[in-house]
C-alpha cells in the first residue's frame, strides 16, 4: 500500500489528469481538497511552497511537494509504471 497524498481543487483539469494516471497505474492514495482562493490554501503551501495544484507527496520516495502535473505524471510512469 502507498502513502501518496494529492492535493487538488475539485473541477481542475491539470487535477484530473494526475488523478487519471494514479488510477490507471492501480494505486492508493488520499486526496485533500484545496480552497478555490489562494489566499486559503495555506496546508498545500507549507508542502510545496507555493499555492497552485495538484501536489504530489511521496513519503516512501522523499517526495514532499511536487507541483506540476507534467511532472507529476511522469513521475508517476517512472516510479510506478
Amino acid at each position: 500500500m502507498s502513502d501518496l497524498e494529492l492535493y487538488v481543487l475539485p473541477g481542475c483539469p491539470y487535477c484530473a489528469k494526475v488523478t487519471s494516471k494514479l488510477d490507471e497505474l492501480g494505486l492508493d492514495y488520499e486526496t485533500h481538497e484545496v480552497p478555490s482562493s489562494h489566499a486559503q490554501r495555506d496546508e498545500v503551501e507549507q508542502v510545496s511552497g507555493q499555492t497552485g495544484v495538484p501536489v504530489l507527496v511521496d513519503p516512501d520516495h522523499d517526495v514532499t511537494g511536487m507541483p506540476e502535473s507534467d511532472d507529476i505524471v511522469a513521475y508517476l510512469e517512472e516510479t510506478y509504471a
